[in-house]
């Protein structure tokens, strides 16, 4: 589980480090929001820790711009004023929960603990498929990489869906055609690789590690390198 601290305090960040690290999540680090923003465009993370206070844009604001754009992370907002009207603000902004420093590690972790158990209930409920960076919502059929939308067409949907079914799992053309297109072609056509070409050119392209596979001889893949 990757979770993202954005948090400028060394000694706080230290201290968070230390008690994710043990608790078995994967832990990174943002100063600033600008840079916590950067990281988020490109890597995928279970759940934000944020502080309120940040040099630049606060993170009142920068929770704004997290809930906007990636709706469905939860984040754990972190502040030194423990007023009821600071706290209510703070959740009135997008936080799903906050801590009043000095805090617990092993509180803040039971919290985390927590929030993940809701948002995976809520991922199944709906069907997500993940795969690194890329995840495809069967529910609603929206595919995003590194949070940003894809547009695909019906059967390039299609085919991707049936691949992240598949994750993992080596499937010959014939596999594709009969369960993609589910009608008999010539054997000897070549439109799976039209498509999956197609799907490349949308899913892996501009980014640095590519997820659809070729296996010479036998068929595609998708997986994480």
């Amino acid at each position: 589980m990757n979770i993202l601290i954005v948090e400028d305090e060394a000694n706080v960040v230290s201290i968070l480090k230390r008690g994710l690290i043990k608790d078995g999540f994967e832990p990174s680090v943002a100063p600033e929001a600008s840079i916590a923003l950067k990281m988020l465009a490109t890597h995928s993370f279970a759940l934000i820790i944020l502080d309120i206070m940040l040099p630049g844009m606060n993170g009142l604001e920068l929770c704004k711009q997290i809930k906007k754009n990636y709706p469905k992370i939860p984040v754990i907002m972190l502040t030194a004023l423990d007023s009821t009207e600071n706290i209510v603000t703070g959740l009135d902004n997008g936080a799903d929960d906050y801590m009043v420093k000095p805090f617990k590690v092993a509180e803040l972790t039971a919290r985390i603990r927590m929030l993940l158990r809701r948002h995976d209930a809520f991922q199944s409920a709906e069907e997500i498929i993940v795969i690194g960076d890329l995840q495809i919502n069967l529910t609603a059929k929206i595919v995003k990489r590194a949070q940003q939308e894809i547009t695909l067409t019906a059967t390039e949907y299609r085919l991707l869906q049936f691949l992240a079914k598949n994750k993992q799992k080596i499937l010959s053309r014939i596999d594709i055609l009969e369960n993609v297109w589910d009608i008999d072609f010539n054997m000897g056509t070549n439109v799976v690789d039209v498509y999956v070409n197609y799907l490349r050119k949308k899913i892996d392209k501009g980014f640095d590690n590519n997820l659809i596979h070729t296996v010479v001889g036998l068929g595609y893949i998708l997986k994480e390198k």
